[in-house]
């Protein structure tokens, strides 16, 4: 499976100990790049904000793994078209569960409270000839 188009992938992210913690989320592409939203207070946002590495798998709802590990960079970012873009993106592929999200969240007062996260892979070596 495709990490790029799968349903939910699961994003591994690092405490400052080295402890690698995983943790399924929707995830849409745009131009190469996958777009994850979160709670701003969530772990994972906490551990990006003291180290971008990561790795991501395809996996399914309950995080179990569907494919391989593929290395990646994971940053925070706040840019308000990137942001359009991400959430453009997040509702074309999730349709009314991404709508219900939005509501929820609006109604809780966190939306405005979100974390963007961009995913970049990692380029892999190619193996000498």
């Amino acid at each position: 499976m495709e990490v790029l188009t799968a349903n939910y992938i699961s994003l591994a992210t690092y405490r400052k100990s080295g402890a690698r913690v995983d943790t399924p989320v929707w995830a849409a592409p745009v131009n190469g790049k996958l777009y994850v939203f979160s709670a701003g207070e969530a772990g994972k946002v906490k551990r990006l904000r003291n180290s971008s590495q990561a790795q991501i798998a395809p996996c399914d709802v309950r995080g179990k793994l569907e494919g391989d590990w593929v290395p990646a960079q994971a940053e925070l970012f706040n840019d308000v078209d990137e942001i359009d873009a991400a959430l453009k993106a997040l509702r074309a592929k999730y349709g009314w569960q991404m709508w219900l999200a939005d509501v929820g969240s609006r109604l809780t007062g966190k939306y405005n409270k979100r974390a963007y996260i961009r995913i970049t892979l990692e380029d892999t070596p190619s193996s000498p000839d």
